[in-house]
């Protein structure tokens, strides 16, 4: 698998995370069957791609991406799609992660195992 391809294998997987996330939330605690379903089929299909992206790339890069840029996008859903507040500590926060995970592949370089 080529090294492009590999970063858009775990991009498609952090958007079926989100989309998940997303789903999971509007099942109301699984008493939607249509979302609750959705959600359980996009957590599969999410560690599906990262278990294909394992094999490239380093596990802390993979999941410092993936969980840092899943927090970061799921936070904008339930902002623009839930209208969730974010005051300026949940800010910062997200702020942080996002420092950290450029950190993260600064220091490995991306490189593969």
């Amino acid at each position: 698998m080529t090294y492009a391809m590999t970063w858009a294998m775990l991009s498609v997987a952090i958007a079926a995370e989100v989309a998940g996330t997303t789903l999971l939330h509007m099942s109301r605690q699984f008493t939607r069957p249509l979302p609750a379903a959705g959600s359980l089929m996009l957590y599969a299909l999410a560690f599906y791609l990262l278990s294909h992206v394992m094999r490239t790339l380093p596990v802390g890069v993979v999941y410092a991406v993936w969980s840092g840029l899943g927090i970061v996008f799921i936070t904008a859903v339930g902002w623009l799609a839930f209208r969730q507040t974010l005051d300026w500590p949940v800010l910062l926060g997200i702020a942080m992660i996002l420092g950290g995970v450029v950190l993260v592949n600064l220091h490995t370089g991306g490189a593969g195992h």
